[in-house]
């Protein structure tokens, strides 16, 4: 459910690729072929990673818990770590949809779904519709699965005045960023009737992780109580769930992002000019699994996040490419449209100065 972009045609702007203009296809093909040295996860760094973020996690929401004998401002400053560590659980759940984060097949799938419960995303469910969006991403003509809902600048100009109105609010940073983030953890992925009816397994995983998760609840009330578990959950699980929301925006959402038609679209092309590599602090990084590298692992999905960075260091050449900052990130929140004309990101605002270009009423 979601997209981004940058301008990697101009050198003047901060962060922009010198050269990333003349990629070509062969040269994309290169670097394909050279991150996949990367694709090798480590059991020793894959255990290593969980057990230090579900010890974190453990002991961040125990702290919680007691913190409420002294004050709710501190059970909600210790959320922000707690939601932090809840994101890591997801790129490390989000690895075993990939088959990366564990050689072991059945050792993936067992911690994707234990982890799903978690980060209330039924791990079978999620896994396909998430590869539909790393096969599709940036294709005009094949949107609509595990992306973001965009439309191109003449789509929106054709839609009624109540469907303009319902996408100008869809596309709202308060229902993308806040709302939205509710709705599709807690609500949709319940009850995702976007899945067809005749993929059983899919839906029996949803059904698993639904009870899964009702176990869970349950237990956890019995013990703490469901006044407090409510207090301290709750928090945590909004915040983990609107910074997920904003990072897989900012992934694919950015000015000169790379959208394409099914005839001129190319993989390779798609994964290093239509995901960002989002520079992030090295704080956050570890908070969010290097996830930020997003077009390395577009451009090889069996990556483990933890050698990400390695990857990156070891292709500095990748270091340019599709690179946001923080502060550029803040001005994507407002990029709502596909403008086919400028091949850019635009914000509502930009309409009349499209249509003035273009001669259009």
């Amino acid at each position: 459910m979601f997209v981004i972009a940058i301008d990697l045609n101009q050198t003047d702007r901060p962060g922009s690729s010198p050269g990333a203009s003349e990629l070509t296809d062969q040269h994309a093909r290169s670097l394909a072929a050279r991150v996949k040295a990367y694709g090798l996860p480590s059991v020793r760094r894959s255990v290593t990673q969980l057990l230090i973020t579900a010890v974190g996690f453990a002991v961040l929401w125990l702290f919680m818990w007691l913190s409420l004998e002294y004050g709710y401002w501190i059970t909600l400053l210790l959320a922000v770590p707690a939601a932090g560590l809840m994101v890591r659980f997801f790129i490390i759940q989000h690895d075993c949809g990939h088959g990366s984060f564990f050689k072991s097949r059945f050792a993936n799938n067992l911690v994707g779904r234990a982890i799903g419960v978690l980060t209330l995303t039924p791990y079978d469910y999620w896994r396909n519709t998430h590869a539909v969006h790393h096969a599709t991403s940036g294709n005009l003509d094949r949107r609509g699965v595990g992306d973001i809902d965009t439309l191109t600048v003449r789509e929106y100009q054709e839609l009624s005045k109540w469907h303009r109105f319902a996408y100008r609010l869809y596309r709202h940073p308060i229902v993308l960023f806040v709302i939205g983030p509710i709705y599709v953890f807690v609500l949709k992925q319940r009850l995702p009737f976007d899945l067809p009816l005749l993929k059983r397994d899919l839906w029996f995983s949803v059904m698993a992780t639904n009870l899964a998760i009702v176990a869970l609840t349950v237990a956890m009330a019995m013990m703490v109580g469901t006044v407090d578990l409510l207090k301290v959950q709750i928090p945590v699980t909004l915040l983990a769930s609107s910074i997920g929301v904003w990072m897989f925006f900012v992934q694919h959402q950015f000015e000169d992002a790379h959208w394409r038609h099914e005839g001129e679209w190319d993989f390779h092309e798609a994964s290093l000019l239509g995901s960002t590599y989002y520079s992030l602090p090295k704080v956050l990084q570890w908070f969010t699994a290097s996830i930020g590298i997003h077009h390395i692992h577009h451009l090889c999905s069996r990556i483990p996040n933890y050698r990400l960075q390695e990857c990156l260091d070891g292709i500095p050449e990748l270091k340019q490419v599709s690179r946001l900052t923080v502060l550029e990130s803040l001005k994507c929140a407002r990029l709502s449209l596909w403008d086919e004309e400028s091949g850019k990101m635009i914000r509502f605002r930009d309409l009349k100065r499209v249509r003035a270009a273009t001669g259009g009423a």
